[in-house]
């Protein structure tokens, strides 16, 4: 499945959000796993962010996953997220230069207090409809 073909949708920060980890994958997969689309390790990442995404309480009000104190990606995930940030990171402000600098901007805002229950994007699809 590609990313244009999935059904959830992300609303707001969200899907900024996924925009630029999106484009964090792209640049560590080719760079890394020399390939013209993404490997079948990263796509599987890539999904598996956009799920955590779309189920994380704080929903559009989301603090930046590095200074968020709830701690969602399982071990292995949390590690190659990791790995593939460091790595893309400094490469954004070439490649992405606006997307680069929201996330920088973004992760100066203060955490937003405990999230009320019902606040995820998942929530919101589903009172929407979808």
């Amino acid at each position: 499945m590609t990313q244009s073909d999935k059904v959830i949708t992300l609303f707001g920060s969200l899907k900024t959000e996924y925009k630029t980890i999106e484009a964090m994958v792209k640049i560590y997969c080719k760079d890394h796993h020399k390939t013209a689309t993404l490997c079948e390790q990263c796509e599987d990442f890539l999904q598996y962010a956009h799920t955590r995404l779309d189920r994380c309480p704080y929903g559009e009000e989301k603090p930046t996953c590095r200074i968020c104190p709830i701690h969602c990606y399982k071990a292995d995930y949390k590690l190659l997220s990791q790995k593939i940030m460091r790595y893309a990171g400094p490469r954004m402000l070439l490649k992405h230069p606006i997307l680069a600098i929201r996330h920088l901007i973004a992760e100066k805002r203060p955490i937003p207090e405990k999230p009320a229950a019902g606040a995820s994007n998942r929530h919101k699809r589903k009172s929407l409809g979808q």
